[in-house]
């Protein structure tokens, strides 16, 4: 999956369409992400006792990672992600690297 915690991104379609924030939780195996602040469900909480008032609880739903693209941090576009290979002292690693400007992305 090309999208992590704490990665921004931009909402590409959906009621949120064009607008930006920052991963919350990633869930690979559904291939879904939470972004904090956008795409909010309410739900309502019933009161527990006689006397309290209910409450609407409003939170962040998962959206299709198809959905969502990358904002590059050294660019600031939108972007694809490309895999990048980078030979070190202690053997090869894999990185995350912007398809527009090549920088890495960690």
């Amino acid at each position: 999956m090309h999208i992590k915690k704490n990665d921004n991104v931009k909402i590409l379609a959906g009621k949120d369409n064009g607008k930006t924030g920052k991963v919350l939780q990633v869930l690979p195996k559904e291939g879904k992400v939470s972004i904090e602040g956008l795409n909010l469900l309410v739900k309502h909480m019933r009161p527990n006792r006689e006397g309290e008032k209910g409450q609407r609880i409003e939170f962040p739903a998962f959206i299709n990672v198809s959905n969502v693209a990358l904002i590059c941090p050294s660019c600031g576009r939108q972007t694809r992600v490309s895999a990048k290979v980078v030979e070190g002292e202690k053997g090869t690693k894999k990185y995350r690297a912007c398809k527009k400007c090549q920088a890495v992305i960690e």
